[in-house]
């Protein structure tokens, strides 16, 4: 007597590729889910969700390369998700609460950041390297549109935290969305965290850093935030003489192995 095969949503041995997926997903729901809140006039839970799906974004990739659960389907589905979660999303958060004040100037600011957020994913996706420029992994051309989503979020960050009892920054939005899409499209290098090495003796201050920023994101949220967004405005300058260094130092040996080939 035959056994009946029992159904199965996805063989065994792909299950694996179901959680990276799901994470995605759930970023992608989070990012249009943001969009209602700022209908509403709930600017706070908007940017509170954007940043979640930020989250989520650096994670799906790491979690699929742990579990060796990476594909096509899923480089697809992150870049498509990326665009509405923080190509999309973001920017419709800042038309509702400032941009919109502007009119048609202000529409148009919303279709640049668009724009160039798409080109930036289509560009990540065609980027390939050689095998002597792994060291460019490090870094992204250009800020990554998760970052750039962040960014110009910062002004309603700054408005809701105690920083705006001191000065007003809602009037920069529209600079800071241009800022935001210029440097998508730029081929600026910026540190990309994708390869960070934690030595053994640094694990206890990395637990530590970790636990004095889950405190103060729980009982100081929008300062959080708000000083997250200005220390990775400060790296940016700090990636790019480090790009530099390692373009320079890699030119040398490219220049002393044909000397060694002369010889």
């Amino acid at each position: 007597m035959q056994k009946k095969n029992k159904f199965k949503v996805v063989s065994v041995n792909k299950s694996r590729y179901i959680l990276p997926s799901v994470l995605t997903l759930i970023g992608v729901c989070l990012g249009i889910t943001s969009i209602k809140l700022a209908m509403d006039g709930n600017f706070g839970f908007a940017v509170l969700f954007i940043i979640v799906a930020a989250i989520l974004d650096g994670l799906d990739g790491r979690v699929a390369r742990m579990i060796k659960g990476t594909s096509d389907f899923g480089k697809e589905l992150d870049s498509l998700t990326d665009f509405v979660s923080f190509g999309i999303a973001p920017v419709f958060i800042v038309y509702f609460w400032e941009l919109n004040e502007f009119g048609r100037i202000g529409w148009l600011i919303v279709l640049l950041f668009s724009v160039c957020c798409v080109l930036r994913l289509a560009r990540f996706n065609l980027t390939k390297f050689d095998n002597n420029e792994e060291w460019k992994m490090n870094f992204f051309q250009g800020i990554p549109s998760p970052a750039g989503g962040c960014l110009i979020l910062f002004p309603i960050m700054y408005d809701l935290s105690l920083f705006s009892n001191f000065y007003k920054i809602s009037n920069l939005s529209p600079y800071l969305v241009v800022l935001s899409s210029v440097l998508l499209i730029s081929k600026v290098p910026t540190f990309s965290f994708k390869k960070i090495v934690v030595q053994r003796q640094t694990t206890l201050f990395l637990l530590l850093g970790f636990a004095l920023f889950f405190v103060s994101i729980t009982q100081f949220t929008y300062e959080t935030l708000t000083l997250c967004c200005l220390i990775y405005l400060s790296l940016i300058p700090v990636s790019i003489l480090n790009y530099k260094s390692k373009l320079k130092d890699s030119q040398n040996e490219e220049l002393d192995e044909d000397q060694r080939d002369i010889l």
